[in-house]
């Protein structure tokens, strides 16, 4: 039996028993699926800890066969997600990702501070939430392994008029280069400045800038097909599409 203290955030609930809960959790070295006995009582300290997107210090014990939590202290609940269904649509939709591309017994620092800042700009502020999610999509790719060329054309080498973005070869191609490449994507500078701010932007900084609605419908159509493309998977945004 072992005793693990560690940050984390919940990203599933499911009720078992009369008053016990089994949750997975997020921390910065992956997934843990815990049992959380006596959480549903009304009085229970647990309740709080244990809801979904709850961010908190929790206590773990390994049992013979499962993970348990002893305790846990709330750091952030995401209030404003919980009373705004359509901040809860998108948020549910970023965590069922997080959700699949992620194990126990991985590194997932990195992945869980992009998921606790895209859930904070969801629930603080009042930018768009498919700029958004764009963001969030293409920054995670970069963090699955899947990091687009951007400083020049994947094709020549190029640096001059990286005017579309290429799915199957992963990165920007020039205007000669990308007319050829029929499944590239034609984008404006001002779109392929904003890819390459998210792919190198400092994680703190990640979300600091706009775009017009015409460029943001470019982010969003590369960010979209991209991802799709690169896990294999149609990713929608479930009761808006």
């Amino acid at each position: 039996m072992g005793i693990i203290k560690t940050k984390g955030i919940i990203l599933s609930e499911s009720n078992m028993n009369d008053f016990d809960k089994m949750v997975t959790i997020l921390t910065p070295n992956g997934k843990i699926g815990c049992a959380a006995k006596g959480a549903r009582r009304p009085k229970s300290l647990l309740m709080a800890g244990t809801q979904f997107l709850c961010f908190g210090d929790y206590m773990l014990y390994k049992g013979a066969n499962s993970y348990h939590i002893n305790s846990c202290e709330t750091i952030e609940v995401f209030y404003k997600i919980r009373t705004d269904l359509e901040k809860l649509t998108y948020s549910s939709h970023i965590t069922k990702i997080i959700n699949e591309v992620t194990d126990e017994n991985q590194n997932t620092y990195k992945i869980l501070q992009l998921f606790l800042n895209t859930l904070y700009m969801i629930s603080e502020t009042d930018k768009d939430l498919d700029f958004i999610v764009s963001v969030f999509k293409l920054r995670l790719l970069c963090y699955l392994g899947f990091t687009p060329q951007i400083r020049q054309c994947v094709n020549c080498k190029s640096t001059e008029n990286l005017s579309y973005f290429s799915l199957k070869d992963n990165g920007l191609k020039c205007e000669s280069c990308g007319r050829i490449d029929k499944g590239a994507i034609q984008i404006s500078n001002s779109t392929k400045t904003a890819i390459q701010y998210i792919i190198l932007a400092d994680a703190k900084k990640l979300f600091s800038f706009s775009l017009s609605n015409e460029n943001l419908q470019e982010l969003n159509l590369v960010s979209k097909l991209y991802f799709n493309e690169k896990l294999e998977k149609e990713y929608k945004i479930e009761g808006l599409f």
